[in-house]
């Protein structure tokens, strides 16, 4: 467990996040006094915050929640931070990482760095400097992390969905979805909330030039739903509106 102390300081109210929609942050960090404090901090600035105390269940978080941001500390117990930072480069997740360490050594930085952090701030440091690097981060990232709606990526229950990479994972492991699956549940996630007709899921996923029938469309569903639902026959976000369609609840 990392001996480094945290400064904290209050934080300045028109720092806050003034949007309806709260960005989420996944702190991974294993000292819990240092957890607490980052977690009430980004709470505070507005932010939905994820919290892991090990490399796996950071690795795992990321991979589930779909942060927009990672406060990843470098010392962690088993998996470190740098192989959670390489692990999730290396699957495509472009999410920015920011890398906390209680070591100053330049080389621990360049190796974040290179293994594809954005950030690397030293412990202990004070959470306004902190805060001051997460907006940089995110201004360079265009405001979005590696998983958010209007990037085509997607997460409810423990299902991601990747709808520019053409994937999807549950609890961690990739769904092997077929093109067509993959072409139903973007239609439905995108139409979240709405009742959405079997003839309106003919036109936007199969077209009319391939001329399926509407049972088609059910057997589809019930493909999918055995593939990311924990209950496919009592199914809680492919919802069956009976004599209409189908709602994503999501």
């Amino acid at each position: 467990m990392s001996q480094a102390t945290y400064k904290h300081q209050e934080p300045q109210v028109d720092t806050k996040l003034t949007s309806g929609m709260k960005r989420k942050v996944l702190v991974v960090e294993d000292d819990t006094a240092m957890g607490v404090a980052l977690k009430d901090g980004f709470a505070y600035e507005g932010y939905e915050v994820v919290l892991a105390t090990t490399g796996a269940e950071g690795l795992r978080l990321a991979r589930q929640s779909c942060p927009e941001l990672v406060i990843l500390d470098v010392m962690l117990p088993g998996v470190s931070g740098f192989d959670v930072c390489k692990t999730l480069r290396a699957e495509g997740n472009n999410v920015p990482i920011i890398m906390l360490t209680a070591r100053g050594q330049e080389i621990d930085k360049v190796v974040g760095l290179r293994l594809g952090a954005d950030d690397y701030v030293t412990k202990p440091f004070g959470f306004m400097e902190l805060m001051a690097r997460v907006d940089a981060v995110l201004r360079r990232a265009g405001g979005s992390g590696g998983c958010s709606g209007t990037s085509g990526c997607y997460a409810f229950g423990d299902v991601t969905v990747d709808l520019g990479h053409h994937e999807a994972h549950k609890a961690g492991q990739r769904l092997d979805l077929t093109t067509r699956e993959l072409k139903l549940l973007g239609f439905l996630i995108r139409h979240r909330g709405e009742v959405i007709t079997r003839d309106q899921l003919l036109d936007a996923v199969w077209g009319y030039t391939s001329l399926p029938f509407t049972r088609t469309v059910d057997a589809h569903v019930a493909r999918l739903r055995k593939k990311i639902e924990d209950a496919p026959e009592d199914p809680r976000f492919i919802v069956t509106v009976h004599r209409v369609g189908y709602k994503f609840a999501g």
